[in-house]
């Protein structure tokens, strides 16, 4: 367990057990090791809420937009808590390598498809980053739903849907089914909505 990570966990949890507090939902979906989590974006604690939905013995690492890590004192934390950024955008080979590690050690890794926030909670179209990384290391895709509104003292449900294997002809796969596999990944995002 990462140190940083679990004094994070630790001082965040009055946040995301009291006042903006967690609810997981189908947390028997959860692979018993490492996966692909992906979820929708509509605010910037998104992975907070997951973190949290997930519980503090299943440390994720999170591919974040390259600007935050670059903030003061935040972006150090969040580098020592294992998120790493991605510059959008671009290839970014750096950040795609780090995945890559992380899911081939057999590590949690959340990534947001869309590859950006849509606060008034519509789904966007998705990138393939998530198709690539699922393909090439073989590991398990989890479907994640998180409701664009969070309200103080209420509930707030983080939906996981049932972990799956993307399929290619090819061992790496082309552009077109990469393509596939993202549209079929926000659908069955989209399809969790009914379980809030």
């Amino acid at each position: 367990m990462n140190i940083v990570y679990l004094l994070a966990y630790i001082v965040l949890w009055p946040v995301f057990r009291i006042l903006l507090p967690t609810k997981a939902v189908n947390k028997q979906n959860l692979p018993a090791r490492g996966a692909l989590y992906c979820a929708n974006h509509t605010r910037l604690n998104d992975p907070l809420f997951v973190a949290y939905a997930l519980g503090v013995s299943r440390q994720i690492h999170v591919m974040a937009k390259d600007e935050i890590m670059h903030w003061p004192v935040i972006g150090w934390i969040l580098k020592k808590g294992g998120i790493f950024g991605v510059k959008r955008g671009q290839s970014d080979v750096g950040a795609i390598r780090t995945a890559l590690k992380y899911l081939k050690n057999g590590e949690n890794l959340l990534l947001f498809p869309e590859g950006t926030r849509h606060q008034d909670g519509d789904m966007g179209d998705a990138k393939t980053g998530a198709a690539m990384l699922a393909v090439r290391t073989g590991v398990p895709v989890v479907p994640i739903y998180i409701p664009a509104e969070k309200h103080w003292f209420r509930f707030t449900p983080v939906v996981f849907g049932e972990p799956y294997y993307p399929q290619v002809a090819g061992r790496k796969g082309t552009s077109e089914e990469y393509r596939a596999i993202a549209s079929d990944l926000m659908a069955r995002i989209e399809k969790l909505k009914d379980q809030v």
